[in-house]
C-alpha cells in the first residue's frame, strides 16, 4: 500500500497536531453502520499504535492503518485537503474513498 499526504494537507496536519506527541492514522470505522462491509475512512491522532496497526512510511508524516482493514483500500491513497469544504479527503487514482474525511484527535 502506498500513500502520499499533499502538502496543504501536511501544512493543515501539522497546524492541528501542533506539539502533540502521537501517530496519524486511517482508520476504517464501521460504528453505526451496521456491518463492517459499510464503514468509512476516517483520519485520527492517536497516542498509541495498535495491535492491528502498520505504519506506512508516506514521505512526510508517516500513516497507520488497520491490517486487517487494507482489504477495504486501493494500493495507491492520496490524503489531500479541500479548501471549500475545510474538510480532508482520501483518493485513489479511481475514486474518491471519503471526500469530506473528519480529523479526530484521540
Amino acid at each position: 500500500m502506498n500513500i502520499t499526504i499533499t502538502e496543504e494537507a501536511q501544512e493543515i496536519l501539522k497546524a492541528k497536531i501542533g506539539s502533540k506527541k502521537g501517530h496519524l492514522k486511517i482508520k476504517y470505522e464501521t460504528e453505526g453502520c451496521g456491518c463492517v462491509m459499510s464503514g468509512i475512512p476516517v483520519l485520527e491522532y492517536v497516542e498509541q499504535i495498535g495491535h492491528d496497526d502498520i505504519e506506512i512510511d508516506t514521505g512526510s508524516i508517516p500513516v497507520l492503518v488497520e491490517k486487517s482493514k487494507q482489504v477495504f483500500y486501493d494500493k495507491n491513497l492520496k490524503i489531500d485537503f479541500s479548501p471549500s469544504s475545510k474538510m480532508f479527503q482520501l483518493k485513489s487514482p479511481g475514486q474518491i474513498l471519503n471526500g469530506r474525511m473528519n480529523f479526530f484527535i484521540r
